[in-house]
């Protein structure tokens, strides 16, 4: 897993080093949307191919071929991961990530929603997959230079999802500054780490302010680049040393539970800085 994300930042950065070179101040994080996105992706398509049995539970017990499924969601997201990092072919490789999020939102998360409806945890992962699908429909809009009514149609509905996503999780993330910030889940931020309770508060007033943006369209670009700058900073700070540590666990469990959570902010991350690439475009 983290080989993959390794290879594919690399291959990322030199696909976007001439955005980099010509980006001022915040936008130069901006630029990196394409690599937050398509680094992650190759890391659970890895996990998907060398840990299936960590993957395998999740496919829905009525689906024949769960093994196949679970094999072929691995390849899928690599493919798209390539994709997205090399800028090839991303309106095709963003929709279908988007219509991807969406099934599992619909097939994996919904029946959790019922069967327990006042779990903030399950709610959370609503909104996280919708959040990436709607990242994934920005990547693909930004990649197309025609079809400006498509190109609105895909903008908008990932701004309200993403929009959505931030407003909700600020909320959680003021109400429960001690669990991770961003995407706020079920692990607690580390005694370790300096400045728990001020990272949570922060992180919570920055997304609701920028979430309300978000959804209002008001200064879009503005709070999405300043939002998704934050995020990239959160991931580095606290869920970088977060993977340290997991890596340095003997327990396989305890490493992919770390590289996933640094994986899934990193991507909601690259989420929210498509949108401010995307509507960089239409001003």
């Amino acid at each position: 897993m983290c080989g993959a994300g390794i290879l594919v930042f690399l291959i990322a950065l030199w696909a976007a080093r001439s955005d980099i070179a010509h980006a001022g101040g915040l936008d130069k994080i901006v630029a990196l949307s394409n690599l937050c996105f398509a680094v992650p992706l190759a890391v659970f398509g890895a996990l998907h191919l060398s840990a299936v049995e960590f993957v395998l539970p999740i496919v829905p017990k009525y689906m024949p071929g769960r093994l196949f499924w679970a094999y072929f969601v691995g390849f899928g997201l690599l493919a798209a991961s390539l994709s997205i990092a090399t800028k090839i072919l991303v309106r095709w490789s963003g929709i279908l990530f988007a219509v991807m999020m969406f099934l599992f939102v619909a097939m994996l998360i919904i029946p959790g929603v019922f069967a327990n409806p006042h779990s903030r945890f399950t709610w959370t992962l609503v909104f996280r997959e919708s959040s990436f699908g709607g990242g994934g429909l920005m990547l693909a809009a930004i990649a197309m230079r025609e079809h400006d009514r498509l190109r609105g149609i895909l903008i908008t509905v990932g701004r309200v999802l993403v929009g959505l996503a931030a407003t909700v999780y600020g909320v959680l993330n003021f109400l429960y500054p001690l669990n991770v910030p961003g995407v706020p889940l079920e692990m607690v931020m580390p005694t370790w780490i300096p400045g728990r309770l001020l990272i949570g508060w922060a992180t919570g007033v920055i997304m609701v302010a920028a979430g309300v943006c978000i959804l209002l369209g008001k200064q879009v670009r503005m709070a999405a680049t300043y939002l998704g700058t934050w995020i990239v900073f959160v991931v580095l700070a606290v869920y970088g040393p977060i993977l340290i540590a997991a890596l340095m666990n003997p327990s396989t469990g305890v490493k992919i539970e770390g590289i996933n959570y640094f994986a899934d902010t990193l991507l909601f991350g690259g989420a929210i800085l498509a949108l401010a690439r995307a509507t960089a475009q239409t001003e």
